[in-house]
């Protein structure tokens, strides 16, 4: 260590004629050969189980909800039934604030370990629950740990990925929570002939849970947070490990343009709402929120009701928007770093604008003799939700990682998931309510127009950072 150390250069004191020189040597030889993107996917891959983890534990109580509260006590009070399900919510709002200081303090890998810990303990306690309070809780600390797992896999995924794939790395987080989603859904299929499955259902979560807490003691750390740790050797041996030798040195001459040290400690709340960098903080919080204004979360909820309607069961329907999904995740995969974040963005708000008006058609349409309002219904539904998992599903996680300066990064992404948490809390509180008094007609056109101005949002403030890297796309959003 101590060899590796005397060897490091100083790269923070380079001037800025050495530096451009040696930044233009290494782009040059980087230029024809790019950096492996083999060595860096193991890493990616042990992170994306906090993204199955998350798809599971959203998914797990659709169907043993019904079970659960029969042998809990409660069947037939809608308001301990929603409970069940949003304070997992609650919980995860309260872990996404201090996902960033946790991230800061103690670092990436062991971040994922300590998200790991309430999952399993809440895991456990869900599954042997002999009561409500019982099953609140364990699924309070279940969501703690949500709340600090995918904002931290986006970081991760960001910092470790080579620039060229980072796009289709970070496209993996919203494939392992459509694999988590269809997981609960499959597992929960026994639910309803085997008394007593749902503990099962519990039980099985574990599994992964456990899984991320062993292999991330192989994993490496991130780079960018040892060199603001100002751990300079580490963090040239980690780049080692995830883009090889040729590579590490254009890779620290990147990094020297960044803070490092103590300075990380001063990142207050004042300083994401008020301070040098907050435009790009608006920019990241107001993506999460027209995503959840968009209305992606009332299409899960309502999509079982629009299919029956349709004559369509709803273990049929959940078949279908499951299949919408993972076909729309897997065409982000390949177009991420072709096409670029912005416009799949676009292209993704547009069509699902497109899609609310059908659902605005069918519902202004609808009669009980009247079938194309039924497909009109289907079809837009489905439709919508291909387009959301093609870029608003995924591009926003991936994004503010990449748009975020290195020295607020952690925290930053905290706060902008975080407004995520209670955009999507509202919505699913509100949703029905919002139907009975409004109409879908109304209500879809609202969806609808928030697609629009997420349209007008992103051509006006997002960034391509598509093949660029982090240090590159901080330099380009400075503040002039």
């Amino acid at each position: 260590m101590h060899k590796r150390a005397m060897m490091s250069r100083d790269y923070t004191d380079l001037s800025d004629v050495e530096y451009d020189e040696e930044l233009e040597k290494s782009s040059s030889e980087q230029e024809t050969t790019k950096p492996p993107w083999k060595k860096s996917l193991p890493h990616v891959l042990v992170a994306t189980i906090v993204s199955f983890l998350f798809g599971y534990h959203l998914g797990v109580v659709n169907e043993p909800l019904e079970n659960i509260s029969i042998d809990l006590g409660f069947n037939g009070n809608t308001l301990e039934e929603g409970l069940v399900v949003s304070t997992l919510l609650a919980g995860a709002f309260l872990g996404c604030l201090f996902s960033g200081w946790i991230a800061d303090e103690v670092g990436r890998r062991r971040a994922f370990q300590l998200c790991a810990l309430p999952m399993l303990v809440g895991a456990s306690i869900c599954a042997t629950a002999k009561s409500l309070m019982g099953m609140l809780l364990g699924r309070f600390l279940v969501g703690t740990g949500l709340g600090v797992g995918p904002s931290v896999a986006s970081l991760y995924v960001a910092e470790i990925s080579p620039a060229h794939v980072r796009g289709t790395y970070g496209s993996f987080i919203q494939i392992a929570t459509c694999f988590g989603l269809m997981g609960a859904l499959v597992i929960g299929i026994p639910v309803k002939s085997i008394l007593g499955w749902w503990r099962i259902c519990f039980w099985v979560s574990a599994v992964p849970a456990a899984m991320l807490a062993i292999l991330m003691m192989f994993c490496a750390e991130s780079p960018p947070w040892l060199y603001k740790k100002g751990r300079i050797a580490e963090a040239e041996s980690e780049l080692e490990r995830l883009l090889g030798s040729p590579h590490v040195a254009a890779a620290m001459i990147e990094l020297s343009k960044t803070d490092s040290g103590d300075e990380i400690n001063a990142v207050k709340l004042s300083d994401l709402l008020f301070g040098r960098h907050s435009r790009v903080v608006f920019i990241g919080s107001t993506l999460f929120a027209l995503q959840q204004l968009s209305g992606i979360n009332a299409v899960f909820y309502f999509s079982s009701t629009v299919f029956r309607r349709a004559g369509v069961s709803s273990n049929l329907a959940n078949v279908f928007v499951g299949i919408s999904n993972f076909i729309g995740s897997f065409v982000a995969l390949a177009l991420m770093d072709k096409l670029g974040r912005k416009i799949l963005l676009l292209l993704s708000f547009f069509g699902m604008a497109i899609a609310m008006a059908l659902q605005v058609i069918a519902a202004a349409l609808f009669t009980s003799s009247n079938p194309i309002s039924f497909y009109l219904s289907v079809g837009g539904m489905l439709l919508f939700v291909l387009l959301f998992a093609v870029g608003a599903g995924p591009v926003p996680s991936l994004l503010l990682p990449e748009i975020f300066p290195n020295r607020i990064r952690a925290k930053a992404v905290a706060f902008a998931m975080s407004v995520h948490w209670v955009f999507n809390f509202l919505v699913g509180l509100l949703f029905l309510r919002l139907l009975d008094q409004l109409g879908p007609a109304t209500l879809y056109s609202m969806f609808c127009t928030f697609c629009l101005m997420a349209v007008g949002f992103v051509m006006r403030n997002v960034l391509e950072t598509k093949g660029k890297t982090l240090q590159e796309i901080e330099i380009a959003l400075l503040p002039q």
